[in-house]
């Protein structure tokens, strides 16, 4: 059996050679199409890297974001409950002791207010982050002062940290050290400014500790609790962990949504998953004519090689060994022509990449993976057979007697 195929394959080489130029021109439709289905597939797995590796540089796939569900949907339109549940500080710090694994938890609420210096009458617009922990999300640097302390939260010390935009619109002929002791209300309550920090934003920000937070200020500014998992591995067990947690304490099934940042990595997988296949199918209409470029030059073949096809199966040869030649001439047509396109195709890529990268100012790359290889691989082969089993089915039913007399 196996020096069967060979001797079709060999075979199927030889009427290529024979007719290099003119099997060219019937398969550069599979040109054009594997060489456009590599270039896309490549560039896609690229943009699916890049899009994967932003996400994990601005969100943290070990943290696990615990979001209170204030609203509802009524008919389509989002709505505020009448009542939900909010973590407070209290139950921030019991959640922490109950934590499996080693992690940091964060609590937060933010929201926007009017702020007024004390010895000023002017109000002013402000974003106040409200946290239940000394550390700070984000980059920051203090310019003047102290930040507080886990203590200082605990104590629900009368303090506030104003960012350096917040500072400048204050007094923007004052030091930041100048600033520092001065006191400013802050939700109804008189607070003194213990430091003034960088956080590069381009708004005014002004933190608090989150034990001065009323349960009113809750309800109306529900807060985000995150917890930090040290290694990425104990995610799942922690968010299991926190889900029983809230099931133990709350019993509003609905007031909590627990999520955690690798649902955004799935997401952006399956949009990839659907712009490849719908990339996919588009191009698959310039394979379908490569696979009809094909079956033509079966077709030619037979048509030359007719007195030849008679005379094998006069000495012996069956249907199935004239199947055989032609369907492995097929396979063999349509993986030269899948491996010109494969390399067309990687020639496309590695002109583009520049040619994207210089345009967008983004670090873009293609990537060759082992699926575009069997991607490619598997297409010559159902090319090869899909597109060489009528010619081979009709080479195979010649009369050999007929065939010979068409000399």
């Amino acid at each position: 059996m196996f020096k069967k195929f060979l001797g079709s394959f060999l075979l199927a080489f030889h009427n290529i050679r024979s007719h290099f130029f003119h099997t060219l021109l019937s398969v550069l439709g599979i040109v054009i199409g594997v060489a456009s289905l590599v270039s896309i597939l490549s560039l896609i797995d690229g943009m699916e890297d890049y899009a994967k590796e932003q996400i994990t540089r601005t969100t943290s796939l070990n943290a696990i974001i615990i979001h209170t569900q204030a609203y509802h949907s009524v008919n389509g339109i989002r709505l505020k409950k009448d009542t939900f549940p909010v973590i407070n500080f209290k139950r921030y710090e019991e959640l922490k002791g109950q934590l499996s694994k080693p992690a940091q938890v964060r609590i937060r609420s933010s929201f926007s207010g009017l702020v007024q210096m004390k010895d000023d009458e002017r109000q002013l617009g402000a974003m106040i982050h409200a946290w239940g922990s000394e550390m700070m999300p984000g980059n920051y640097k203090v310019e003047a002062g102290k930040a507080f302390s886990d203590d200082d939260i605990r104590s629900a010390r009368t303090i506030a940290m104003i960012n350096s935009f917040l500072a400048k619109v204050i007094d923007s002929t004052k030091t930041a050290a100048q600033l520092v002791g001065r006191q400013m209300k802050v939700i109804g309550l008189d607070v003194d400014i213990v430091a003034v920090v960088d956080d590069g934003g381009t708004q005014p920000n002004i933190a608090i500790p989150f034990t001065l937070l009323s349960e009113a200020d809750l309800i109306s500014s529900p807060p985000d609790l995150v917890i930090e998992a040290e290694d990425v591995r104990d995610v799942q067990e922690l968010k299991a962990g926190v889900i029983a947690w809230l099931g133990e304490k709350y019993t509003d099934k609905d007031g909590f949504t627990v999520s955690t940042n690798d649902l955004r990595v799935e997401q952006a997988a399956q949009g990839f998953l659907l712009f490849r296949i719908i990339m996919g199918l588009i191009v698959g209409i310039s394979v379908l004519v490569g696979g009809i470029g094909i079956m033509n030059v079966l077709l030619i073949s037979i048509t030359e090689r007719t007195v030849e096809i008679g005379i094998r199966k006069a000495v012996g040869a069956n249907k199935r060994d004239i199947i055989f030649q032609f369907l492995a001439e097929s396979i063999t047509v349509s993986a030269f022509g899948s491996l010109i396109g494969l390399v067309l195709g990687i020639g496309m890529t590695a002109a583009a990449v520049p040619i994207v990268a210089s345009l967008t100012k983004i670090p873009f790359y293609a990537i060759y993976t082992w699926n575009t290889l069997i991607v490619t691989g598997t297409l010559a082969l159902i090319l090869g057979i899909v597109f060489g089993t009528y010619p081979a089915m009709r080479a195979a039913r010649l009369d050999p007697v007929e065939a010979i007399r068409r000399e």
